[in-house]
């Protein structure tokens, strides 16, 4: 057992990936946990001392595999959910909720608020059992205001600020810090390149993962619950 900490960072396909490449360049230890073994596989090519589980979120067993795995590394100090699986067929959002049919709120909460369920319930656990670290929920900006034609969406993103909101009250003075990270703005990703846009129209998985290393390296006399990551270009709503 190394006395590295280690992180566990859920989602590590985009911000995700960020995330636990940044976690090694600062010498933790990490456990990356994706859907795909080809995202992992990615991952593991780049960094091969990168720990992988490959399996769905939404399995607290599958969550609680990950969180056994990690503690066979050492303690664990860093806990981030960056998963976020909103349904492909269909524009995203989900579209005007009159038009919208009746199992199209379901599908939406799906992608997104098991996981931080099951994620969230584990962590508290773990980090509860030690009395450190944190644990930082990724979020959008629908998790700040609703949006029209991403109603469905916005109620998921809303329910996990409420449930990441409630889990930091509760978790304060057992030593352990939750914060939510929203990144209200496109990430640049495959599926979402920059193109010919300016870099400060729209954000880099890089900008999230340094967000995650300053929330995590606060230390017990403050912290922050809740940060908002904007690009620079775009206008801010309050």
């Amino acid at each position: 057992m190394s006395s590295a900490p280690v992180a566990i960072v859920f989602g590590a396909r985009n911000v995700g990936r960020a995330v636990a490449h940044e976690r090694r360049r600062a010498g933790w230890q990490v456990v990356a946990a994706a859907r795909t073994d080809e995202t992992l596989a990615a991952l593991s090519d780049a960094d091969p001392a990168i720990v992988t589980r490959s399996g769905d979120a939404r399995s607290q067993e599958f969550v609680d595999g990950v969180f056994e795995s990690a503690a066979d590394l050492g303690e664990i100090g860093l806990v981030v959910n960056a998963i976020t699986a909103p349904p492909r067929d269909q524009s995203f959002g989900g579209g005007p909720i009159s038009e919208a049919p009746p199992d199209r709120l379901a599908s939406w909460m799906d992608g997104f608020v098991p996981m931080a369920w099951a994620i969230q319930r584990r962590g508290a656990r773990s980090l509860g059992a030690s009395g450190t670290g944190t644990l930082i929920q990724v979020a959008g900006g629908s998790a700040r205001r609703g949006f029209p034609g991403r109603g469905p969406w916005g109620a998921a993103q809303f329910a996990v600020r409420a449930l990441t909101q409630s889990l930091a009250a509760e978790m304060r003075q057992r030593g352990v810090h939750v914060a939510l990270l929203i990144a209200d703005g496109y990430i640049e990703t495959e599926r979402r390149p920059l193109g010919d846009d300016p870099p400060e129209e729209i954000l880099h998985p890089d900008d999230v993962a340094a967000a995650v290393a300053y929330l995590s390296g606060q230390g017990n006399r403050a912290w922050t619950h809740e940060m908002v990551l904007t690009p620079s270009a775009e206008d801010w709503t309050p």
